[in-house]
């Protein structure tokens, strides 16, 4: 007496059904995430922000090898930051929190300026290639480069930030974390460190203040 198999169906349906659950679940996941960033960015750009002084004037080179400096900058709102490309430590992540903020604000003219603390090494065409790896869109995110003294002047004295090229020590340039704020009026408005998990909502937060009190 003999049995005929008859195929089962419903395990290749079950099986699509679990593919598309595995790959709808990190976009679901992700769409939320930025929900809730966006609700908490709203939340945030109510309160009152600082004036911390006048944010300095320089004159660089960017990583298109073209002269970029503070007149490029007037009249825009900014976020700075200070890394270098081969920095064993929180640069990454600092350069990753910058990069997160350009969707974010690709409706906005609030420009992104990255200024390497390590120029010898960091040449514009170093430079391009590292902004080419964070995606960085052109005419939004710039990196510069120039002389140490000049960069470190910017950083110590223009926005009161340390920094050490490390001669003393390892030889590894040491500098801050810190992200900075500048309005339209040049006027610096906040400093936020990027290696703090809300650092990016912060920042945003206070951004879209900015955009609605100093209207283009």
């Amino acid at each position: 007496m003999s049995t005929a198999s008859v195929p089962v169906r419903g395990g290749s349906a079950t099986s699509t059904v679990w593919k598309w659950t595995l790959l709808l679940i990190p976009i679901l996941t992700a769409a939320a995430l930025f929900w809730l960033r966006q609700l908490e960015v709203h939340a945030l750009a109510r309160r009152t922000i600082s004036s911390y002084g006048d944010a300095p004037a320089f004159q660089l080179v960017n990583q298109e090898g073209r002269p970029f400096g503070s007149s490029q900058l007037a009249g825009k709102i900014w976020i700075a930051d200070f890394i270098f490309t081969t920095c064993p430590g929180p640069c990454p992540m600092i350069s990753s929190r910058m990069s997160e903020m350009q969707k974010p604000l690709r409706d906005t003219d609030v420009h992104l300026v990255s200024f390497t603390v390590d120029p010898d090494k960091d040449t514009p065409e170093v430079l391009r290639g590292y902004a080419e790896k964070l995606h960085a869109q052109p005419n939004r995110w710039d990196f510069l480069t120039g002389a140490k003294t000049a960069i470190y002047d910017i950083s110590r004295h223009g926005f009161k930030l340390g920094v050490s090229d490390g001669s003393e020590d390892s030889g590894t340039p040491v500098h801050s974390t810190r992200m900075v704020l500048v309005d339209r009026r040049g006027v610096i408005r906040g400093y936020y460190d990027a290696t703090a998990p809300d650092a990016v909502t912060k920042v945003l937060a206070d951004a879209s203040h900015l955009l609605r009190e100093q209207p283009k």
